[in-house]
């Protein structure tokens, strides 16, 4: 959903950019009053109310003065340059119908240059959409004085006519503009302040000034239609409806050129500014060998080609050596080595890095027949390669991602997280719970990538009231960030690293059964990140109170209620997938519904569809592949005995903690998921070697502690959100070090109530 501030931008006329509302500088003086207020630093009896604005308004409450003054300001600013405008094309429609008339034609180009100073022509401007004149396309550099030349008085009236026709009809479209401007900025003040005064200020104030006044319309209209009726006389033979017809056409070729060419313009410059921000300075700098620059390539790509290069030596020498018994062994071993150090370095984005799984996979020839252990050709490699890679469990992640992007498109997941942050009140310790909670709740059904993202919106009304460098604003998002770290145990679908714990257990786990073991766990483990903070950053020192978050009043509408209704359905068939497997046969076909339902009824299109988080999916795709290729090559036995052996005499407890302390070492400094893809398969195959076999307690307790690690900034992408957060100065809230203090210790506290609660929890059901 396009905000209001780019709708004005990418509409407006050019010519006229100055002066339409300056809707960015109201909602700037809307927060740096809401800061103020909530700060207490306005003495009420102080406050001078304006009075100048609409002969002494009462209007705005006291504290809005400034407001009220910059919304007349603008106010004011439109009402003059429509009346000088209308003038003006007023004006031009009485040259234009006295030259239809038929006034000479020196007397024409007279008041043609003594009018209304016409800045663009439609001839041109056809010819540049429609291609109609070779000479301009051939040369775009000749004079327009060229091109006019062979023109006749009658063409010249002619496309006066249309000219006037769309300057009309752009300021019509000019008012209307600014009319749906001063409404959504009075109802943010409204929402920000807690008044209700959207309606008095648009009936007593807006609608009685010039432009907007039904008559001042009304007399617009008019001008339109006579303008229409001269063209009719003057070029359709007095037929209105092609008249009509034509000048529409006419502008509506206009608006294509124009509008094209702008947003051209200003989406390229955006992109390019948001290029230029995205480019780190260090990797600018030049490679320095034996002290000397090196021009041609930067010190970070010397860095990644030196780091590829080592890849390369480690898969060559991999290959060539036999460490296993069987060659598909020992080939496999070369690919999970070489994509393990690619991850881990990064020297590929981690997407990339999952698409050569399937490649190496096919080339080496490491699958095997699952019966005779016969080594399978390169095309039946592929077939078995790529059916794995599409799985169930990858048609729930869409699932999941179209559940998130309706909620989040329609307002949905905002609204619920709002009325539930209304409610804690002004006390800080109180209003950092809720706001984790949220974060947690959120991560269980739009996923912890989006849950943050939304979280951290809702408390920018917070964070631009707190007092410059009140320790709470560090603390809030830090919770949330934890929080939201936490969230990504919560369901089947809140991480991609719960997708393949899934996908490595065996029955999988329904919702109900997930929830049974990770709700109890998030909830103490929030509670103890709870503490943690308070103690740590110590907020009610210098911040006793904290501004409430307003609920949002809006009405439900058709769509939302049925966004609502589908989301809740799919979630009770998750969880009683057990009952429904005869009919819906896995979750990943129950998955399908809402992609039908959202989609099918338009409310998602395809750029919501485009816009998924496809380089996740490949991760988890690739992930499939790899674990799928070791189990098939047999390496995956065989590094199962050697840790079977070396684990022998030891409990299954004592085995869930030495892998949850592994993974939490290697998925703090790699990617949670690209933890899972690597140590999961090998923890479902050592469970299976114990007498009482168990795997799925080793498997989800495992794939738990992925998203438990959560020390450093880059350990998650909640993390990484949470460090990219400035306050207005461009200073970060948050530094390294915070997390060493906050992450670290949490970290290892989280795995440690998984592997004592959860793996009670987990028993207890018969996992």
């Amino acid at each position: 959903m396009v905000k209001f501030s780019h709708s004005l931008q990418f509409n407006t006329v050019p010519d006229w950019a100055s002066e339409y509302i300056a809707y960015s500088h109201l909602k700037k003086t809307l927060y740096a009053i809401e800061k103020f207020n909530a700060q207490n630093s306005i003495q009420r009896a102080s406050v001078i109310q304006e009075t100048s604005l609409h002969n002494g308004s009462d209007i705005f409450p006291p504290e809005s003065a400034a407001f009220e003054h910059s919304l007349a300001k603008e106010l004011a600013k439109v009402t003059s340059f429509y009346d000088r405008k209308e003038r003006e094309l007023s004006a031009e429609l009485e040259a234009v119908d006295l030259e239809s008339s038929g006034l000479k034609r020196s007397q024409s180009q007279h008041n043609r240059r003594s009018s209304l100073n016409l800045k663009r022509s439609l001839t041109v401007m056809r010819d540049m959409v429609t291609g109609n004149s070779l000479s301009v396309r051939e040369n775009p550099n000749q004079r327009p004085s060229s091109v006019y030349a062979p023109l006749t008085t009658e063409a010249l009236l002619h496309r006066r006519l249309i000219d006037t026709y769309m300057l009309l009809s752009e300021l019509k479209s000019y008012v209307a503009l600014n009319y749906v401007g001063f409404r959504k900025i009075v109802k943010k003040h409204d929402k920000l302040s807690g008044f209700t005064t959207l309606s008095r200020y648009m009936s007593e104030v807006v609608d009685l000034s010039g432009p907007f006044q039904v008559e001042a319309r009304h007399h617009l209209d008019d001008q339109i239609l006579r303008i229409q009726a001269l063209y009719a006389r003057t070029c359709t033979n007095g037929s209105m409806p092609q008249a009509a017809k034509e000048l529409r056409s006419h502008l509506r070729e206009y608006i294509v050129w124009e509008r094209n060419t702008i947003w051209r313009d200003m989406v390229g410059q955006e992109r390019k500014a948001e290029g230029a921000r995205a480019v780190d300075p260090v990797e600018q700098e030049p490679w320095f060998l034996f002290g000397q620059p090196i021009r041609f390539i930067s010190a970070a790509d010397a860095r990644r080609v030196l780091l590829g290069l080592i890849g390369v030596v480690i898969f060559a020498v991999l290959m060539s050596v036999s460490i296993f018994d069987t060659q598909e062994q020992n080939r496999c071993f070369a690919i999970l080595i070489t994509v393990a150090y690619l991850w881990a370095t990064e020297v590929f984005p981690l997407f990339a890095t999952a698409l050569l799984v399937p490649l190496l996979t096919i080339l080496c020839q490491v699958m095997r027949d699952p019966t005779t252990k016969a080594r399978l050709s390169t095309s039946a490699a592929t077939k078995s390669v790529f059916g794995y890679m599409f799985s169930p469990t990858i048609m729930l992640l869409l699932g999941g991602f179209t559940i998130a992007s309706a909620l989040s498109k329609y307002g949905i997941a905002k609204a619920i997280a709002s009325a539930v942050l209304s409610k804690a009140g002004t006390d800080p310790k109180w209003v950092l719970l809720a706001n984790m909670l949220v974060a947690t709740i959120s991560s269980m059904f739009i996923s912890n990538v989006a849950a943050p993202v939304l979280c951290f919106s809702l408390i920018q009304s917070i964070l631009r009231t707190l007092p410059h460098k009140s320790s709470f604003a560090p603390c809030l998002i830090m919770g949330i960030a934890l929080a939201s770290n936490v969230g990504g145990m919560a369901s089947p679908i809140s991480s991609p690293q719960n997708i393949i714990t899934i996908q490595n257990m065996s029955p999988a786990p329904s919702w109900g059964s997930w929830f049974a073991v990770a709700l109890p766990l998030c909830i103490v483990i929030d509670l103890i990140i709870w503490a943690w903070l308070l103690l740590l950053w110590r907020p009610q020192r210098d911040t006793p109170s904290i501004p409430v978050i307003r609920a949002n009043k809006e009405r439900i509408t058709f769509s939302q209620a049925f966004i609502c209704f589908v989301t809740i359905g799919t979630i009770v068939l998750w969880c009683m997938e057990n009952s429904f497997q005869a009919q819906f046969g896995d979750m990943g076909v129950i998955a399908i519904l809402p992609l039908i339902a959202f989609f099918g009824s338009g409310l998602l299109n395809k750029e919501d569809f485009n816009n998924f988080l496809w380089t996740v999916i490949m991760l988890a795709m690739g992930g499939i592949a790899l674990g799928k290729a070791v189990d098939s090559s047999g390496l995956l036995d065989t590094i199962a005995h050697y840790i079977q052996d070396a684990v022998s005499g030891l409990s299954m407890w004592v085995v869930l903690l030495i892998f949850s302390t592994l993974t939490l070492v290697f998925a703090t400094f790699v990617s949670h998921t690209v933890a899972a893809v690597i140590i999961l398969p090998i923890v479902q195959q050592v469970g299976m070697s114990f007498a009482d076999p168990h795997p799925r307690i080793l498997v989800m307790g495992t794939g738990l502690v992925c998203s438990a690690a959560m020390g450093l900034p880059v350990s998650g992408f909640p993390n990484m959100n949470a460090i990219a957060l400035e306050d207005e100065m461009g200073i970060p809230y948050l530094k390294t070090i915070d997390f060493l203090k906050s992450g670290v210790p949490l970290s290892i506290v989280a795995t440690a109530c998984i592997v004592t609660i959860g793996y009670g929890i987990m028993s207890a059901l018969g996992f």
